[in-house]
């Protein structure tokens, strides 16, 4: 009820918030990774470009299902689809799950919105299976679904617009083993990729073990949690509390965030550093400060995006991709002074809103 109560007031005053936090220059064109064929799990890639439409050739009435705010990445995601939404002319409702252990309420979330008179459905899913069934039963009534971020199971959509996490998992390993100076023992590894039973989840802890098969690294410790600041807190001290020679924590934006404030308590900064699989302002704030390594971004700003432009394509029987995610980007010290932040981050004091042109 209380996620309601927030949503409506946004929509009262989303129209007048909204205005000076647009952004000014076009995302695209936007190099991109094209799945070819659609959806295959083998992530057979080829390069392309994204160019988005200029306008919506009508208002259309779009709903998004995410699975909650309480991650700062999903900041960057709730102001690229309202700032999208409204540079096309459509409407848009967005509903935010309050967590991952959800996902009912996000089922009932996506049924009230779509029979409030919706043309198309977005969905960032709570879990890989949990949603099939609702999906495709609004695919085979001609509505377009567009699967953006998470990642779900089922192939019966428009479109997907989503990074592989593995990608991003392997990526930060990688960049580890490179970092990494040769000091003559293991380095010890405190790994949190996050909740239980998301996609998302799953593909990150494949591509980070991947990446550091036959190196010296150990992963002493790994648990999977919600990514609400509380959890992952609780995760990363208890990992401190275990293992007392830890080298690195690598995790979510949310662990990251965790972690750098309890090594500070702990006076452990300069032993244990700290990464992070994918990006959020946290994590950007700590690269710079020297407090946190390293993390890829996934671009997630512009994966939402593109999934407006893509829902309005199919609605308008447009040609357009089936599955397509924006390359990711390993951000360190060294780069982050010519990295692109606005593809990853919301503006500086953003506030969620849940609406434009509601109808």
């Amino acid at each position: 009820m209380k996620t309601r109560w927030v949503a409506t007031l946004a929509w009262v005053f989303a129209p007048f918030l909204l205005a000076p936090a647009q952004a000014s220059d076009p995302w695209w064109p936007t190099e991109i990774e094209v799945w070819d064929p659609p959806y295959n799990q083998e992530l057979k890639r080829k390069p392309g470009t994204y160019v988005a439409l200029e306008k919506a050739s009508k208002p259309w009435r779009i709903c998004v299902s995410i699975p909650h705010l309480k991650d700062p990445y999903w900041a960057a995601v709730n102001f690229a689809l309202i700032d999208e939404a409204k540079r096309l002319g459509i409407g848009l409702r967005l509903f935010e799950a309050g967590g991952y252990g959800n996902l009912v309420v996000q089922r009932g979330q996506i049924k009230e919105c779509m029979d409030s008179g919706a043309d198309g459905l977005i969905v960032s899913g709570i879990s890989a299976t949990g949603l099939n069934d609702i999906v495709e039963g609004y695919s085979a009534k001609g509505v377009p679904v567009i699967d953006m971020i998470n990642g779900l199971s089922t192939t019966k959509i428009a479109a997907r617009a989503g990074v592989d996490f593995f990608d991003t998992g392997f990526a930060i390993a990688k960049y580890l083993r490179a970092y990494h100076k040769d000091t003559g023992h293991s380095p010890k590894v405190a790994w949190f990729p996050g909740p239980e039973g998301a996609a998302w989840v799953n593909q990150a802890d494949k591509g980070f073990k991947k990446g550091l098969e036959n190196s010296p690294f150990q992963i002493v410790t790994s648990a999977r949690g919600d990514t609400g600041r509380t959890t992952q807190g609780k995760l990363v001290a208890g990992a401190l509390e275990a293992h007392k020679d830890l080298d690195y924590i690598v995790g979510t934006t949310v662990t990251a965030d965790a972690a750098v404030e309890l090594l500070r308590r702990k006076g452990r900064s300069e032993k244990t550093k700290v990464l992070a699989f994918y990006y959020g302002p946290g994590v950007h704030r700590g690269i710079r400060r020297g407090n946190v390594i390293a993390a890829p971004t996934d671009l997630q700003a512009i994966q939402a995006r593109m999934s407006v432009d893509l829902v309005v394509r199919a609605l308008e029987g447009k040609p357009h991709f089936k599955h397509i995610a924006p390359k990711i980007i390993v951000v360190d010290r060294k780069n982050i002074k010519k990295f692109d932040a606005t593809t990853s981050l919301p503006p500086k004091g953003f506030r969620p809103f849940f609406s434009v042109n509601d109808w």
